[in-house]
């Protein structure tokens, strides 16, 4: 059938012709004469009548009918305008993209060739591992290439002749037969074992997710027997002896917020003392704490300042070293703050009262919030792990179990649970989940405040985040290996013995980046090599999707990133794994403690509300500042005496490129077989470990 003479056109062409140098106007007036001009008839099909009566009647009816009035004309410098408009936001986006590239590509070379930014531990156990592993994976993929452009992936390869490629045809129809029958079935039984456990720890996720969707529709919250701010209290005699704790170490950026932030707490002066323990082992940051807390005491605050000279045990022993002091035993209760931490004003008030009538709570535990949570792409995926952990994970085990890790900060801790558990010991780099596991096995009992909070930093690089996950995900295995015995044999009943061993160490501290560094960044790049054994598109791409959406209800604001925090999640599984098996079998690296390197971001605001908020303090203890300088001031001359800090740098990880490549090249296998998801997911999964092994997810130093 021939496709219908397009009239429209053709009339529009003929009058763009004649009349090309007319106004738009003057062409809309003649557009009637034109018409009669043109070269085509147009037949009226709904008019009446036949022979010419009929045309002439059609004509004038469609004269006379708006519905068939022709539109606007259209001149062609409009069509330029427009085509040139498309033309310059085409530009405008392959410029953009290039330009990025481009800045990819530079930043790349440059960290490339600078030794000292490729100082990752290139030496390590799973670094070797991973590089034979790319080797590997590079040397199969040339072997499927020729493969592939042979046809063989289709038919098999004749064996007849006796040249070069006959040999590689030779060859690789041994190996189909040795992939096909000795290495896929252990392969695909190891795929089972982890799919399995991994449906383990979604559904675990998913119980979480219910509980604290129940605790949310049921209004369920822990309820304090006395109100400090009613009234009710007449007497300070009536408020409990509060020791707080801040231990520190080379803290720089922010030692001044957390004692300015504790020193303004709202709390009788004479019923609180406040111990700031600094094991920093450089003079000029001692000196500067000294003088901070000397600030402090001018303005009556029962503050004093301690330094050990022998830093043995990190945190755990600094905080040992503290509690063995004589008058510690005046006190009832101990609160914990890390340097970077700001509690507010009414945190001991918000949390002190829950011990009240409950002789058998041991610990009061406050959520973190976050002052730098939308610095950069790091923090933002940061701020949805912690707001699922708080949120779901301390808030449901703390309202079903009476049970949860300490997050070693930020909680108020009863001085007898403390000692009678044990007090705090030095053999773990987790001092936190120490204490709360044995505290646990004596029968003392948790709270989680999911509404009372307290203001911190997050690590805004990668390496100094990278750090932070290796020791968080080191020490459990190390403290699982020390009291699994003490568990065992422990009088709490079977069911929390279960929930100590299965739940909190061994699915949610083990298994979870044991299955992840298995599954997504190994037996995945495997199976594309090794076809005979298969990874489901739903274990690939569905559940870990549904997983995502369910992490990220607690931070509703970071929907937007939730491709990105599953792809990142899988990247951090390799520092996780490694940390893991490191503190399981007692490696070296387990041992090791990094403090977390704080940026002091909110110092400056914080500080100024503190000044404030110290005026009413000076003027109830009948003190005097320096009639020369402001408590800022004095700070602002200690500043000058700092040590100017070393430079910063944007380093290499080599493990992570490393597998990125692997990732990479696996997704060149899967575009050969037409595998859409796994090829997708291989991609951008490469492309992930591809940012994080170039640094570009963090901070980015000039």
């Amino acid at each position: 059938m021939s496709r219908a003479p397009n009239y429209e056109f053709q009339e529009w062409w003929n009058k763009q012709r004649e009349k090309e140098n007319l106004d738009l106007f003057e062409d809309n007036n003649k557009s009637d004469q034109s018409q009669s001009s043109s070269p085509f008839v147009s037949v009226d099909v709904n008019g009446g009548g036949g022979g010419g009566g009929g045309g002439g009647g059609g004509s004038n009816n469609n004269r006379s009918d708006p519905s068939v009035k022709k539109e606007r004309t259209r001149s062609a410098r409009q069509l330029s305008w427009v085509c040139l408009l498309k033309f310059q936001q085409i530009a405008a986006t392959v410029g953009f993209i290039s330009n990025g590239l481009l800045y990819l590509v530079r930043t790349a070379n440059r960290r490339v060739l600078s030794r000292d930014s490729s100082a990752d531990s290139s030496s390590s156990r799973l670094y070797r591992v991973i590089r034979v592993f790319l080797i590997v994976v590079v040397g199969l993929l040339g072997f499927e290439l020729v493969a592939y452009f042979k046809g063989w992936h289709f038919r098999p390869p004749s064996v007849g002749s006796a040249d070069v490629l006959g040999l590689v045809a030779v060859f690789y129809a041994r190996w189909i037969d040795i992939r096909a029958n000795y290495l896929a079935p252990p392969l695909q039984s190891l795929t089972n074992m982890c799919i399995v456990l991994f449906i383990v720890q979604s559904v675990d996720r998913i119980i979480l997710i219910l509980g604290c969707f129940w605790i949310k529709f049921r209004r369920i919250r822990p309820v304090a027997s006395v109100d400090y701010d009613d009234g009710s209290v007449e007497s300070t005699m009536d408020y409990p002896m509060v020791l707080v704790q801040i231990p520190m170490c080379n803290e720089r950026e922010v030692y001044h917020q957390s004692i300015a932030a504790v020193s303004i707490l709202d709390w009788p002066k004479e019923r609180m003392l406040v111990q700031v323990l600094d094991d920093s082992d450089e003079v000029d940051i001692q000196n500067l704490i000294k003088a901070e807390v000397h600030k402090w005491q001018q303005r009556g605050v029962r503050i004093i300042y301690r330094h050990r000279l022998i830093r043995t045990g990190y945190k755990a022993g600094n905080l040992k070293s503290a509690m063995s002091c004589d008058y510690v035993k005046d006190y009832d209760f101990v609160a914990i703050f890390d340097a970077d931490f700001q509690p507010t004003p009414d945190f001991l008030k918000k949390t002190i009262p829950y011990f009240k009538g409950r002789d058998d709570l041991a610990l009061v535990q406050a959520r973190w919030a976050f002052v730098n949570k939308d610095e950069n792409l790091l923090t933002r995926l940061q701020n949805i792990n912690l707001s699922f952990h708080f949120e779901v994970e301390q808030q449901v085990n703390g309202i079903f179990i009476d049970f949860f890790g300490f997050n070693g900060t930020a909680g108020v801790w009863r001085i007898k649970a403390l000692e009678e558990s044990g007090g705090w010991l030095e053999r773990t780099t987790v001092e936190d989940m120490d204490i709360a596991v044995r505290a646990h096995l004596c029968g003392w009992k948790f709270i989680f405040l999911n509404d009372v909070k307290c203001l911190c930093e997050l690590p805004e690089t990668y390496e100094a985040y990278k750090k932070q996950q290796h020791r968080w995900h080191s020490g459990p295995m190390q403290l699982f290996r020390m009291c699994f015995v003490d568990v065992i044999r422990s009088k709490v009943s079977w069911a929390k013995k279960f929930n100590l061993i299965f739940l909190f160490f061994l699915l949610r501290k083990l298994i979870l980046p044991f299955y992840s560094f298995t599954l997504f960044c190994i037996i995945l790049p495997l199976t594309m090599f090794l076809p005979e054994a298969e990874l489901p598109a739903w274990v690939v791409c569905y559940i870990p999707g549904v997983m995502s959406i369910l992490s990220v209800l607690p931070a509703p604001r970071s929907f937007p990133f939730i491709v990105p925090y599953l792809l990142f999640e899988n990247t951090m599984s390799v520092t996780k794994f490694n940390a893991m098996i490191s503190g399981l079998f007692r490696f070296g690296s387990s041992y090791e403690w990094v403090v977390t390197k704080k940026l002091g971001r909110s110092s400056e605001t914080d500080l100024v509300a503190y000044e404030k908020e110290s005026e009413p303090l000076m003027r109830s203890n009948s003190l005097h500042r320096s009639s020369s300088d402001s408590g800022i001031e004095e700070l602002s001359k200690l500043e000058l005496s700092k040590i100017a800090p070393q430079t910063k740098k944007n380093r290499l990880y080599r493990k992570e490129l490393a597998l990125a490549f692997i990732l990479l090249t696996a997704s060149v296998r899967s575009l050969l077989s037409a595998q859409g998801i796994h090829f997708y997911f291989l991609l951008f999964q490469g492309v992930s470990f591809l940012v994080v092994g170039l640094d570009l997810i963090g901070e980015q130093v000039s």
